[in-house]
């Protein structure tokens, strides 16, 4: 079984893949219609407006459908008239219900479709999280050891600009040399971040009118737009549709930031022909705001006025939204139908036959079902265990009864105590049994019964957490989860400390994550380097290997540290170049040398 099955349900998987196939029409729909308003929209303002409500109802489309779904799937969960007579069992026929629908296996029959789809969705969105991630620390990286504050003259320049716009916050302003156009960096401490290159590239005013542009988006909190596009990509990345609407947010917020940018400058030509300059320069990660962001062609068009095209743009982009929109209609229409027809054969309604327990809806049902029983029923006989009869008032209680009893007996006797019957059944079905519970108190846990559950499913005993504490004295039942959830072992956990190294939870999460493996800190400590936790990190993210640092020593750089060797690496120095560059004449040259010279793209 796949932990996504272990972690879910099979009602939930079933509900959450449906959800997943459900916002394809949903999707294209919103998407079409975007396309037919901002095909009569002419300010790029009111169009980068209805961008971001298109994207805002993409992302809450899917939580409704699963809501709505969800209600369909448990009648009890409804209000009204309605849901309580269909679900107003005894409780033994209401826990004989509940146990029948959580019987079915996910990775069984019918359900092995939507266990794939939920596993290849929630593998993408993974992946995609990690890019980000990964883009986080390339960030914070370039914060902390590739920026310096401008000029004070430079300084007092930005000040005005900024005062001319009516921004009061705190900006700082910085220059950075792997950069090649101006960027903003950061959401809560804005950093406007100038290229040496364009520093010395530009004339005064087309510098004036790019900074105008970067602190139009600080003024427009554009950082934290962009970061709800990027957790919408990652969340529903299977989606075309929400690719090309985040894609026009991208789009249009340039042209908004650059009409700020003209009105402050006064010259589109000159601002243009920065812009113009600045496309080779196309090296700001994507999670910052640049001035070079978006297809130029299309902005240079714009700010000089020759956009002809636009009208018989917007019109062919009018009459394909219609298109696009119909089809969305129909196969929103097939999609229900196929729902429906799911929903209706997998309901707690309906008599389920099998090894699983018989599903008892309404009391009107079982009465009709036990008269028809004793009926029928010309001797007494032993009943399959596989279908017990629930047992009318007054009679003593059944094997099972008995056996639910004693359990929440055990599980008082372990101190916990469950009032929630949704608590009580989600113990049950993953196992976790009194034995379990006095374990983890006997280690000195006191999980509650969430805790308990995502113990669990992760698979953490009493011996692994003997084990990690053993290492690293008292982690927290967050951190266990955390740490077992990537892999870490207390194999792991002693070869690091035998290292010498004692990284806290986090960082050893991190150095799992990037692959940070104990022979690969003895490779790196065997060329002379001591590197920390986030030195480790930082050059495993960055693909240096020990030979790369071997190379590099027997090329003459033998006392470079970490972070020189990231530096070097992320410059693109390498031993070739550094072979190619003194072929050519250039002999002894420093690290920093060796990267200015490959900015300057002489060799």
């Amino acid at each position: 079984m796949s932990i996504i099955a272990n972690w879910l349900s099979p009602d939930v998987l079933r509900t959450l893949g449906w959800t997943l196939l459900h916002f394809l029409w949903q999707g294209a729909g919103l998407a079409a219609l975007f396309a037919v308003a901002a095909a009569v929209c002419r300010s790029a303002s009111a169009r980068y407006a209805l961008a971001v409500g298109a994207l805002v109802l993409m992302l809450v489309s899917p939580v409704v459908t699963f809501t709505w779904l969800h209600a369909q799937a448990y009648p009890a969960v409804r209000t009204g008239a309605e849901g309580a007579s269909t679900w107003a069992g005894t409780p033994t026929q209401n826990a004989t219900a509940l146990s029948g629908s959580r019987a079915p296996v996910a990775g069984s029959g019918a359900e092995q479709p939507m266990l794939w789809l939920v596993e290849a969705w929630f593998l993408g969105v993974l992946l995609l999280s990690l890019r980000t991630a990964g883009g986080l620390i390339l960030i914070e990286r370039m914060r902390r050891k590739e920026i310096k504050r401008v000029g004070e003259e430079l300084y007092a320049r930005c000040l005005e600009l900024q005062r001319r716009m009516g921004i009061d916050r705190l900006i700082q302003y910085c220059e950075c040399h792997r950069l090649d156009a101006p960027a903003v960096l950061g959401w809560f401490r804005p950093v406007v971040l100038l290229p040496v290159r364009a520093l010395t590239g530009l004339t005064e005013e087309q510098i004036e009118a790019v900074i105008a542009h970067e602190l139009a988006h600080i003024r427009r909190l554009d950082c934290f737009v962009n970061l709800f596009q990027i957790a919408t990509e990652t969340l529903l990345f299977y989606h075309p549709a929400v690719w090309w609407v985040s894609q026009r947010i991208r789009a249009e917020r340039e042209n908004c930031c650059d009409d700020e940018a003209i009105a402050i400058s006064g010259d589109a030509l000159n601002y243009a022909r920065a812009l113009t300059l600045m496309e080779e320069w196309r090296t700001a990660p994507a999670l910052m705001m640049a001035a070079n962001r978006s297809p130029l062609a299309e902005r240079v068009m714009r700010l000089l006025g020759w956009n002809g095209a636009a009208g018989r743009i917007r019109v062919a982009g009018l009459a394909a939204s219609f298109v696009c929109l119909v089809g969305a209609l129909l196969a929103a229409n097939a999609f229900l139908g196929v729902a429906h027809a799911a929903w209706g054969s997998a309901a707690p309604g309906k008599q389920e036959q099998g090894s699983s327990s018989v599903i008892v809806v309404t009391p009107e049902a079982a009465s009709a079902k036990e008269s028809a029983a004793q009926a029928a029923k010309p001797a007494p006989a032993v009943q399959p265990a596989s279908k017990p009869q629930p047992s009318p008032a007054g009679e003593p209680q059944t094997a099972n009864d008995s056996k639910k009893q004693s359990y929440m007996d055990a599980m008082a006797a372990a101190g916990v105590k469950i009032t929630d019957v949704d608590e009580l059944i989600s113990l049950k079905v993953q196992g976790v049994t009194p034995d379990y519970i006095k374990g983890m108190h006997d280690i000195g846990l006191q999980p509650n019964a969430e805790e308990l559950i995502g113990m669990k499913v992760q698979g953490i005993t009493p011996e692994y957490f003997r084990e990690a504490r053993k290492t690293y004295g008292n982690l927290s039942i967050e951190e266990l989860i955390g740490m077992k959830v990537q892999g870490i072992t207390p194999e792991y956990l002693r070869e690091f400390h035998d290292l010498g190294l004692q990284p806290s939870a986090d960082d050893l999460i991190g150095l799992k994550v990037q692959g940070v493996s104990p022979d690969y800190v003895r490779e790196m400590r065997a060329t002379g380097l001591k590197p920390s936790t986030d030195d480790l990190i930082g050059m495993k993210v960055q693909g240096i290997t020990p030979e790369y640092v071997k190379s590099m020593q027997a090329a003459g750089f033998k006392n470079l540290d970490c972070d020189e060797l990231i530096g070097a690496k992320v410059q693109g120095v390498t031993p070739e170049f550094i072979e190619k560059a003194r072929k050519h004449g250039f002999q002894n040259l420093t690290l920093d040398k060796l990267i200015a010279l490959k900015h300057a793209d002489i060799l």
